[in-house]
Parts: structure tokens; sequence; C-alpha cells
């Protein structure tokens, strides 16, 4: 099984150092994608914050998916662009980055704070695969209208629900189902979200706002 299939299935792989004619080509391509996505980021991140029009346009140009509505706070940093697929009315506080060696399926109305990592690869326990080398790649799903706290992190093959929260600092290691609010290393669930939360925003702080309005306008 050659290099590009490898990532695909999951399966472990090494990035450099082949000898099969077909996986020395496949390492080339990568090499220059991943090179393409850095010196992408680099002009998306040096940017002015007044460009909109061509933020928007370096992004369709980059990612797997990407609608109008989409904002992502510079900087931001990818190791390829094309494998991240984002829902519409996405958006990004600073300092994300999406190691996305393998698809990164992110849902609608998805918000993300200030300096999250999402990331499909990892590498084995045992120190003589990671002597050699070796990383594995597993794809992350991300449901819809999930907000996702500062400085969290997905690892690798995570699927996160509907409408669930993930709390400031949390390392989601494992699935999070829809609809609850999740945090803590590693990030386990700690309650459903219920109608109260409709009423109270914070603790409790009552939503001023006629919410039901809201939710149906």
């Amino acid at each position: 099984m050659h290099l590009e299939e490898r990532i695909k299935n999951g399966m472990p792989f090494y990035e450099h150092g082949h000898t099969d004619p077909i996986d020395i080509e496949q390492e080339k391509k990568l090499e220059a994608q991943r090179r393409h996505c850095k010196e992408v980021m680099f002009d998306y991140n040096n940017t002015r914050p007044s460009e909109d029009v061509k933020k928007k346009e370096i992004l369709k140009g980059i990612l797997g998916h990407c609608t109008d509505r989409v904002f992502i706070e510079s900087p931001v940093h990818m190791s390829y662009g094309n494998h991240v697929h984002l829902g519409d009315q996405f958006y990004a506080n600073f300092n994300l980055v999406i190691i996305d060696d393998m698809d990164v399926y992110i849902g609608n109305q998805v918000m993300i704070g200030p300096n999250v990592t999402i990331c499909t690869t990892g590498h084995p326990v045992y120190p003589l695969y990671r002597e050699m080398g070796a990383h594995y790649s597993l794809p992350i799903h991300i449901g819809n209208k999930v907000w996702i706290g500062a400085n969290s992190v997905v690892l690798p093959g995570v699927t996160i629900g509907d409408n669930s929260v993930i709390g400031a600092g949390s390392i989601v290691t494992r699935d999070i189902p829809a609809n609850v609010v999740s945090v803590g290393n590693p990030c386990r669930v700690i309650r459903e979200i219920t109608e109260r939360d409709r009423e109270y925003y914070f603790r409790d702080m009552k939503v001023d706002f006629p919410y039901t309005l809201r939710e149906e306008g």
C-alpha cells in the first residue's frame, strides 16, 4: 500500500525517506502541497484587517469547502488547507491551528475561541516508531452550532456532536455527544444543555432579550 493510501486509511506512514518510485512521487506531491499551504497562510496572515474580501478569496482558494460567511482571525495555521471543510457562518478567533493531514469537517454556525488546535495526526506511543518518524492521521468531525472554548485541543479521530460546548482549556481525546457541556483534560461530559440555558446565559445571569423570538428569527 502506497503513501497516500496509507494516510487515507489511517495507517502508520512516513513523510520522508521512501524508496518506491510511486511513494517518492507522492512524497514530493505532499511536500509541495504543504509548502503551498504555508505560502497561502503567510499571505492570509499578512492581509490588512480591512481586507475582508481578499481574506475570503484566499480561504476559498485553499480550503476544501468554504462559504462567504466564514471569518477567521489572523494568525491561522494549517498543514494542507484543502482537507479542511467549513460550514456556513464559521468563526474562529486568533491563533487557530489545524493539522489537516486528514479531513476535518466542521458544521454550520460553529464558534472557536482563541488558541485552539485541531489535530488529525498523532505518533505511536512506542518510542522506536517515533524514532522512525512514524505518523498516523484520523479524520475529525465537528457538528453544527458547536462552541469550542479558548486553549482547547481536539485530537485525532474525534467527533463532537451538534450544539455541544467544549469548555476552555479542554483536551478532547474521545467523542463528545450532541447537546452537552464538556470540559477538562481529558474532556468529559459534565451536564446536558437544558431549557435553563435558554433562560440563563451565564450562572444566574438572565437573558434580557426575547430569546424565543430571536431563535425563531
